[in-house]
């Protein structure tokens, strides 16, 4: 079934639909091998269509819009930068995304180092050697651009795939919005 023009199943803007209606017997919840099973399963198709470099830059712009629909929908804004950070990490450890935590930042020049343990892309996977959460990527600049107004990177430099115990990334304000 392919439709080469623009999809008319996207769900408008800030809409999940209403899972209390759509699941009244399963409910919310989706064990983390599922999720699993359609990212890698995912990932692994958009790698053999269109190589892993393009593939790596779809799985991070999905990850991008998330992390604006997550903060939009999830996190008040206008929050003082302390208050976002503990909201943050309540919503991330309840909603069972990862348990979220900030090692280093650096206000002035909107740079962080965080950290993620438990997160639902690679914690227990055998070791990689190489990161693999782009996704994740993708979702903490999304995040920060969302609370921030101005556009941020993401890039994972350990991960459980290589031998860490939490995922941690650099997360800083691009160039351009600077």
């Amino acid at each position: 079934m392919k439709n080469d023009g623009e999809r008319k199943s996207s769900l408008p803007a800030g809409s999940m639909g209403d899972i209390t209606i759509g699941r009244p017997n399963l409910g919310p919840d989706v064990p983390v091998l599922i999720y699993r099973l359609m990212q890698y399963t995912l990932r692994t198709s958009l790698d053999n269509e269109f190589g892993v470099e393009k593939a790596d830059k779809i799985l991070y712009n999905a990850g991008k819009m998330a992390g604006v629909q997550f903060c939009s929908s999830r996190i008040e804004q206008g929050l003082e930068f302390n208050d976002f950070i503990s909201t943050l990490q309540r919503e991330m450890k309840d909603n069972k995304i990862a348990i979220f935590r900030v090692e280093q930042q650096d206000s002035e020049n909107k740079c962080f180092v965080v950290t993620m343990a438990e997160d639902l892309d690679c914690s227990g996977l055998p070791i990689l050697n190489e990161t693999v959460c782009v996704y994740d990527e993708g979702f903490l600049a999304g995040i920060m651009s969302c609370y921030t107004g101005r556009d941020f990177e993401a890039r994972e430099v350990d991960c459980w795939a290589t031998g860490e115990r939490v995922c941690r990334f650099e997360v800083k304000a691009s160039d351009e919005s600077a």
